[in-house]
C-alpha cells in the first residue's frame, strides 16, 4: 500500500477519534455520566455505531482515551514551563500556577466523573512525573538560595502538589491565586 494512503486512512482514523472523544467530554458535561449512551455518541459524532465499537468498546473507555489525552496536554503544558525563560523560581510559581488553575477547571467536571476518570496507572505515572519536575525546580532554586533547602526537595514538591489540589474547590481565579501565593511563602528560604 502507498504511504499516502497509509497516512490519509490514519489521519482519518484520528480525526474520528478525536471528534468521538470532544463529542463524548461534550455530552457527559451537558447530561453527565450516566446521561450518555453509545447511540447518542454516535450520532453526535456523525458515524455509525458498528464504526464507533470499532474504536470503544463503551463510554468508560472512551472517556478513559479522553482522559489521558487531558493528562499529556498539562503535563506537555507545566513541561513548557518548567523548561521557559527566567529563573527556577520564577519557572516553579509559573508551574505552581499552572498547576492550580488545571486542579480548578478539573474539579468542574463533577464528582462522579472525577472518580471513574482519577484512577488508573496513566494517573499515577502523571502524578510521578509532575513530582519529579517539581522537585527538579525546587532543587535547582535551593542552589541558587532562592527555595528553601531545610526541608528535601521531594517532601516540597508533595507539599506543593497536595497543598494546591485544594483548588479544585475554589470559586475565583483570585481564591486560586491566593493559595499558590501562600504555598509559594512556604518554599521561600529562612532567614
Amino acid at each position: 500500500m502507498p504511504k499516502l494512503w497509509n497516512e490519509t486512512i490514519e489521519a482519518h482514523r484520528r480525526a474520528v477519534r478525536d471528534t468521538v472523544l470532544d463529542t463524548t467530554a461534550t455530552l457527559v458535561a451537558e447530561h453527565g455520566l450516566r446521561g450518555v449512551t453509545m447511540s447518542k455518541i454516535a450520532e453526535e459524532s456523525g458515524i455509525g455505531r458498528a464504526t464507533l465499537y470499532k474504536y470503544f468498546s463503551d463510554v468508560e473507555s472512551i472517556l478513559a482515551a479522553w482522559h489521558e489525552n487531558q493528562i499529556h496536554a498539562h503535563l506537555q503544558q507545566l513541561g513548557e514551563l518548567r523548561d521557559g525563560a527566567g529563573s527556577a523560581e520564577e519557572r516553579l510559581e509559573a508551574v505552581l500556577t499552572a498547576y492550580a488553575h488545571i486542579q480548578r477547571q478539573r474539579h468542574g467536571h463533577g464528582a462522579e466523573l472525577g472518580a471513574l476518570l482519577h484512577q488508573g496507572e496513566h494517573v499515577a505515572r502523571a502524578q510521578q512525573h509532575l513530582t519529579g519536575f517539581v522537585r527538579d525546580l525546587l532543587s535547582e532554586g535551593a542552589r541558587s538560595g532562592d527555595i528553601r533547602d531545610d526541608v528535601p526537595a521531594g517532601e516540597l514538591a508533595n507539599y506543593c502538589l497536595h497543598a494546591l489540589a485544594a483548588a479544585g474547590g475554589l470559586k475565583s481565579k483570585a481564591a486560586v491565586q491566593r493559595l499558590v501565593d501562600v504555598t509559594l511563602a512556604g518554599l521561600r528560604p529562612v532567614r
